[in-house]
């Protein structure tokens, strides 16, 4: 949202532009909305814009929960620094499984769901890619 306040003939008006889509700006002026048409043609950026597909569902498949694994993977790539669990640990739901450096930040890797821990897939000190297996649950 961009705000802009500006004069015309020594009146003051604030307008928010709230969206804008192709040439259709929809534009709040001291609190009355208005659409607004551009007339000259705006210039598509070239990057273009990211859409998650939908995973589709198979309802009728059915995967008992104690033998589901859940695997944690590393968000970003980075370099684990400390693993607070051990195999075969119960942990809960935002319980920190282990603490990696990324982008010169420490991140927290937090448990999505209560379960146990089947497998630890890293060590201290090593360093992983984006979409590495952590953990398996």
């Amino acid at each position: 949202m961009k705000q802009f306040k500006f004069k015309v003939r020594g009146n003051r008006y604030e307008a928010v532009i709230k969206s804008f889509e192709n040439n259709i700006i929809d534009i709040d002026i001291n609190g009355t909305n208005y659409k607004v048409e551009l007339e000259k043609e705006i210039i598509k950026p070239k990057t273009p814009k990211l859409i998650r597909a939908k995973v589709p569902v198979n309802k009728n498949e059915k995967v008992p929960e104690s033998k589901s694994i859940k695997s944690i993977k590393a968000p970003l790539p980075g370099t684990i620094i400390k693993i607070n669990v051990k195999k075969g640990d119960a942990v809960k739901a935002g319980d920190t499984l282990l603490i990696m450096e990324a982008m010169k930040m420490e991140n927290g890797i937090q448990a999505e769901t209560d379960g146990n821990i089947k497998d630890i897939k890293v060590k201290e000190g090593d360093t992983v890619l984006q979409g590495d297996i952590l953990i398996e649950m």
